[in-house]
């Protein structure tokens, strides 16, 4: 039973740590333009295919 009483302790704390980071984040601003990061990974994709870097091998 003790045990149990200590993961739920842990499960708590990480997440209010969770919480503060994102309310960190939210005050900081990081969320202003999310778009950019999606076009950022649509673009990159793009160009590994276009120069024939795919990673993953033929589709």
């Amino acid at each position: 039973m003790e045990l149990t009483w200590i993961a739920v302790i842990a499960s708590v704390c990480m997440a209010l740590a969770a919480v503060c980071v994102f309310v960190y984040a939210v005050k900081k601003d990081y969320f202003h333009n999310i778009e950019d990061a999606k076009y950022q990974v649509f673009w990159s994709d793009l160009e590994e295919k276009g120069n024939g870097k795919n990673n993953q091998g033929s589709r």
